[in-house]
């Protein structure tokens, strides 16, 4: 969960303090095992980066990676159409966002979820490319 091909590339510190760790294991919990669970083994691309790291990736700075409380993931050979609806249908969460997923191409794209207890809005919307730019939809498009 603290793995960074970016972080290693560019020789940045991904390590979490206390408050980040604490984080990582209640997005653990909470999300990355129920998936685990019901569909397999599971792929985290992406889950802490710290401020430096999130930076160069090109993230906002209120992005919930930074705090340890977003998680991008995938299960090999399962669609993540289908992860994604999985976790609306079953989790609690804060936002899920079904990222450049392409239909009739299962393993397009990912599923970015992010799980803060105090705001359990279950925000659901689908990322996408338009015209170059990122478009956020609402609901999952797919």
């Amino acid at each position: 969960m603290t793995k960074s091909d970016t972080a290693l590339r560019l020789g940045l510190e991904n390590e979490p303090n206390e408050q980040q760790l604490a984080a990582l294991k209640q997005i653990a919990e909470k999300v990355c095992q129920p998936v685990r669970d019901r569909f397999g083994p599971t792929k985290i691309n992406s889950a802490l980066r710290t401020l430096p790291v999130n930076r160069a990736v090109g993230s906002s700075d209120n992005s919930h990676h930074v705090r340890g409380m977003a998680v991008d993931m995938e299960v090999p050979g399962v669609s993540n159409a289908e992860v994604a609806q999985w976790i609306v249908d079953n989790l609690d969460f804060t936002q899920v966002i079904l990222e450049f997923y392409t239909p009739g191409i299962p393993d397009s794209g990912w599923v970015h979820v992010s799980y803060v207890p105090e705001d359990l809005r279950k925000q659901v919307l689908t990322a996408t490319k338009q015209n170059g730019k990122t478009v956020y939809l609402s609901g999952l498009v797919a």
